[in-house]
């Protein structure tokens, strides 16, 4: 009875896990660049004087998934989508470098160039800082330039070029602030392969049907793993009953 008992709380417990992943990506259906967390787990013999019958699960690693998104074309200027593999480098709170796919960047008073939440973006020199009173262009190698308003002239003054990089998938791992970083905290070079797309947003790469599907599924489960604790109930009072009788 015990081990009905453990294996239904067990499971239910983990379900509930992955119903909280669930409903942080639908959540975050909405957020640029957002890639979907994953559950990950695995199966641990529970140490006893008993014979190893029984495992237990426990959480291995939270994952993400890192498939492009869709990008979607915007027309404003300092709207970027990452084109393939790689990532925009901002600095954290912490001081340290943090990667995102969210290109909608902006300017604070200063003329800093961050991302929406206000951090800063890092260029190849450090922090790049946009004058007043210009239209700034970013190129497909992450260079930014701007031209002043109303300069009919097509030279345009070269400000810095993002830091765009690309370590290996396995070695990044999200952050609670939502941003990821290296699992060694170091701090990759610049990749000059990758590629921006100017005036584009890519878009989180969470599915909603399939998402709302495993939901639905994990319900479901999550309902068994109940009927199995009160079958266990019910049983064991029967046999309470039964004791009591002989």
């Amino acid at each position: 009875m015990d081990k009905l008992i453990y294996t239904s709380m067990t499971s239910g417990k983990h379900t509930l896990a992955q119903m909280d992943t669930v409903t942080h990506n639908l959540a975050n259906i909405s957020t640029d660049g957002f890639k979907a967390q994953m559950d990950s787990f695995r199966a641990v013999p529970k140490i006893s004087t008993d014979l190893p019958v029984q495992t237990f699960v426990v959480n291995a690693t939270t994952g993400a998934d890192f498939t492009p998104g869709v990008t979607h074309e915007t027309g404003r200027a300092l709207d970027v989508a990452v084109q393939g593999s790689g990532w925009l480098v901002v600095q954290g709170k912490d001081g340290k470098e943090a990667y995102t796919r969210a290109g909608s960047l902006k300017t604070d008073e200063n003329g800093v160039l961050q991302i929406p939440r206000g951090l800063n973006v890092v260029g190849e020199g450090g922090d790049i800082t946009i004058p007043p009173d210009v239209t700034v262009t970013i190129a497909k190698d992450g260079t930014v330039a701007t031209i002043p308003v109303g300069n009919n002239v097509a030279n345009s003054t070269l400000i810095g070029r993002l830091k765009l990089v690309n370590p290996p998938e396995n070695t990044l791992v999200r952050s609670d602030d939502g941003l990821f970083r290296t699992k060694d905290g170091s701090q990759p070079d610049a990749d000059p392969n990758v590629a921006l797309v100017s005036g584009s947003i890519e878009s989180s790469n969470v599915n909603s049907v399939e998402s709302l599907v495993t939901m639905i599924t994990l319900a479901r489960q999550f309902d068994i793993h109940m009927q199995m604790l009160t079958n266990a109930q019910t049983s064991d009072a029967k046999a309470s009953t039964i004791l009591s009788l002989s």
